[in-house]
């Protein structure tokens, strides 16, 4: 008897001790991996100023949203679809899909990571040793000094003025540069990180996906060939996930998906010192300075003065957010058309931000 009612009593003290989730390591929430069904937190729980939430509301209905989410804590504290209609197909809502653009990079940048942390390749090896040799136009020894981790940087060296930007065939791929020495947004080298998975894996990129990542976290949708971009589509809950994963540092539900910390650190940090704001196909918004797609030029402070500056992002043509706010536990979500003339939508998002402003309290 008294053995049971020592084990009674170590079980009570280790409940009464049990440390409550604090900011930046809380008990995430995560949906189930199947089926529709999402815990939510109201604004009103989370003391946030509701009286500015139409104005927000306003502010993504007339910029062309068609989904926006927050997540906090993994819940849902806001889920808005916009948009009567879609080119009369019907209404926009959950189960909508949408492009992601090259929001998705950042799903292509994951899978590397879990591609290394199999031992199937190295970034810091020859981009032909997946590839082949001649995937480029360049002289074998040229070719060489592309790795993997040149074209996760956007800095292979290679020319994204000779041609299509995305045109990856090997006639349109030219030197310009040393590799590491120039940043430019350039789809082409972008695009056969793809093929670099299924020549070091042996399986097709989309299978690759849906086994490593999509399956492991309750994500649908599928990879897209537009023109020479592999684009993927899904609904707007799907992209929340995959921003929920990555705030859980690679954790879903107790289940390690990315088991590399180390990659993981590098993906969401500056990976080089020429675009501070530019991770491993990621953008960081705590810099000095950052680039933008097609200029050669640095400009002052971060892309998005508004947010929290410990946000990073994957953004998109066309104004396709998915944003990690670790110091708030928050992932925010956006899909639709575009709010501006603009490549990546970035003074957009930063007006999202000072409405969020108004609304979530600081501190």
């Amino acid at each position: 008897m008294k053995k049971y009612t020592f084990l009674i009593l170590v079980l009570l003290i280790s409940c009464s001790e049990k440390q409550e989730p604090t900011p930046g390591n809380p008990e995430f929430y995560f949906p189930p991996v199947s089926g529709n069904t999402w815990e939510n937190i109201t604004p009103e729980e989370l003391n946030w100023n509701i009286s500015e939430i139409e104005s927000l509301k306003t502010l993504l209905a007339d910029n062309g949203t068609r989904a926006f989410i927050i997540l906090k804590d993994g819940k849902i504290v806001m889920e808005e679809y916009f948009g009567n209609r879609l080119a009369g197909s019907q209404p926009f809502d959950e189960n909508s899909l949408w492009y992601w653009a090259s929001a998705g990079k950042t799903l292509t940048a994951t899978l590397i990571g879990i591609a290394q942390e199999e031992g199937k390749l190295n970034i810091q090896n020859p981009s032909s040793d997946y590839l082949g040799k001649g995937w480029t136009s360049l002289t074998a020894s040229q070719e060489n000094k592309i790795t993997v981790w040149h074209q996760l940087t956007m800095t292979s060296g290679l020319d994204d003025g000779a041609g299509s930007r995305d045109d990856f065939t090997p006639e349109n791929l030219k030197f310009l540069a040393e590799p590491g020495t120039r940043w430019a947004y350039h789809n082409a080298p972008y695009t056969l990180l793809d093929k670099v998975i299924e020549g070091s894996t042996g399986i097709s990129f989309p299978q690759y996906f849906n086994d490593k990542l999509a399956s492991k976290i309750g994500m649908t949708g599928s990879w897209q060939r537009v023109d020479f971009n592999n684009v993927f589509f899904s609904n707007a809950r799907s992209m929340a996930r995959f921003g929920l994963l990555i705030l859980a540092e690679g954790k879903w539900n107790g289940d390690l998906v990315i088991k590399d910390s180390n990659y993981f650190g590098q993906m969401i940090t500056q990976s080089q010192d020429i675009n501070e704001a530019y991770g491993y196909l990621w953008w960081l918004n705590d810099t000095e300075s950052f680039m933008i797609p097609q200029v050669q030029v640095k400009l002052p402070n971060s892309y998005a003065p508004n947010a929290p500056s410990d946000m990073f992002c994957g953004l998109g043509k066309d104004g396709q957010y998915v944003c990690v706010i670790p110091s708030q536990n928050l992932v925010l979500v956006r899909m639709g058309l575009s709010p501006d003339a603009s490549l990546v939508p970035f003074t957009f998002l930063d007006d999202i931000w000072k409405n969020l402003g108004n609304i979530i309290p600081s501190g």
